[in-house]
Order: structure tokens, then C-alpha cells, then sequence
């Protein structure tokens, strides 16, 4: 049922903008009324989707080009689209196993790589905050700014962040 409304509101386009976040809140939405999540949790679907764009697209493809050659459309004003035709029945009724499909694998990446990922960091984070607080009490915005500096520089200060946000740090407490 999630890939048929989350699908159905790609293909449908109902709105001048979002459609592609309603496509993913859908696939929330439904999964947690159906009671497959847990109360509160958003899982991040939209990476999954991203790892996996070319299928994705492939199967957004699979039933949009069929259909072209059936649709009047023309451009408006704001050089959007617009369906000159009634073409309610061929979004009604589609064949939605390649598209179940494509979302059962996002979804069983997202359990099995992105959460377990997720809450690796998470953990790793927490243990970097109190870290650098055992040694000098540092607001957050500062802990995440050096955070991001030693992921970039996998693990090290660049000499740019030393120089810009860092300067006080001795060469020892910079390693």
C-alpha cells in the first residue's frame, strides 16, 4: 500500500511543489499506521532511495513511459505542466509490483545498513562530547564545528581550521 500512495502522488503531481517529500512522508506515514515502525521513528528512506536512483528512476520510467504517447499536456505560464486530458484511470488502477518492489529494498536497506549506521555515529558522537568536555568545557556549536573539521580531515585539523577556528590549540592538543 505504501508504494501505490507514495508512487501514485509522484505520478500524479498534484502539487506546484513537495510532491517528492510527500512521496517519502506517505512511505512513513503508512508504515507507521500500519505499525511496522516504532511510535516516533522516521526512518531516513531517502537515502536508500538516493544509493538506489537509477532503479528508482527505472521504475518511475516503467509505467510513465508507457503512458506519454495517451496524455495531452501543454506548458502554462509558469512553464510547468499542465494535463490537458482526464487521465485519473491510468494512475487508478497501475501495477505497482515494481514499484512495491523498489521500496521493499530501500526500506530493508534502511533497517539493516542506515539505522544500524545512524546510531553507530550517534554513539561515536556522544563519546566525542564528553571527551572534549573532559578537557575543556566547549560549547556545542564549537564541538560540532571541530567534529565536522576532524571528519573532513579524516581525523586532523586541517591547517585552514587551525588557522580560522583554532589557532589556541598547541600542536599536541590539535593531534
Amino acid at each position: 500500500m505504501a508504494a501505490t500512495a507514495a508512487f501514485w502522488c509522484v505520478y500524479a503531481n498534484p502539487f506546484e511543489d513537495g510532491n517528492g517529500r510527500i512521496h517519502r512522508c506517505l512511505i512513513h506515514h503508512i508504515h507507521a499506521v500500519a505499525g511496522y515502525t516504532p511510535p516516533g521513528l522516521v526512518f531516513p528512506i531517502s537515502a536508500a532511495i538516493l544509493r538506489n536512483i537509477a532503479r528508482y528512476r527505472a521504475v518511475l520510467e516503467s509505467h510513465s513511459r508507457l503512458l506519454l504517447p495517451f496524455i495531452d499536456w501543454g506548458a502554462t505560464a509558469k512553464k510547468n505542466i499542465e494535463v490537458l486530458n482526464d487521465t485519473a484511470d491510468y494512475y487508478r488502477y497501475f501495477d505497482a509490483t515494481a514499484h512495491a518492489e523498489c521500496l521493499y529494498d530501500c526500506v530493508e536497506q534502511t533497517i539493516r545498513e542506515d539505522l544500524p549506521n545512524e546510531v553507530a555515529f550517534l554513539q561515536a558522537y556522544g563519546h566525542f562530547i564528553v571527551g572534549v568536555n573532559r578537557i575543556v568545557d566547549t560549547p556545542d556549536r564549537l564541538i560540532d564545528l571541530v567534529h565536522g573539521f576532524l571528519r573532513q580531515g579524516e581525523g586532523r585539523l586541517s591547517s585552514r581550521a587551525r588557522r580560522r577556528g583554532f589557532a589556541k590549540l598547541s600542536d599536541d592538543e590539535a593531534r
